[in-house]
């Protein structure tokens, strides 16, 4: 059974960065496609980005595109997000998750996810 638990957030202004991470227990990560989610209070949980199980192959939701960048680095059964140019609109708790299905694709639905972290919250203000 894989454990996942985020890091990384806090309490910045707009226009910062911010790296999350995301470290996997109990099982290898480096056969499994992961992803970032968010969620504000009141609202879906949404897709921010996904990585296949090689890194070969991500995907970004269009708000991320250009600022985000996700990463892992299975050696140290982990993931990453690193946040530029942070604005209040990304303020969410950020949650990443592990999908069961082929690792050499990228997937965004949450239902192509079983394990989630706890999350980590991001508040951008200023």
């Amino acid at each position: 059974q894989v454990q996942l638990v985020e890091s990384g957030g806090g309490l910045v202004q707009p226009g910062d960065s911010l790296r999350l991470s995301c470290a996997a227990s109990g099982r290898t990560l480096n056969v499994y496609s992961m992803a970032w989610f968010r969620q504000v209070p009141g609202k879906e949980r949404e897709f921010v980005a996904c990585i296949n199980s090689n890194g070969a192959s991500t995907s970004y939701t269009d708000s991320a595109k250009g600022r985000f960048t996700i990463s892992r680095d299975n050696a140290k059964n982990a993931m990453y997000l690193q946040m530029s140019y942070l604005r209040p609109e990304d303020t969410a708790v950020y949650y990443c998750a592990k999908s069961p299905l082929d690792g050499r694709s990228c997937y965004r639905a949450i239902g192509d996810f079983d394990t989630w972290g706890q999350g980590t919250q991001v508040t951008v203000s200023s």
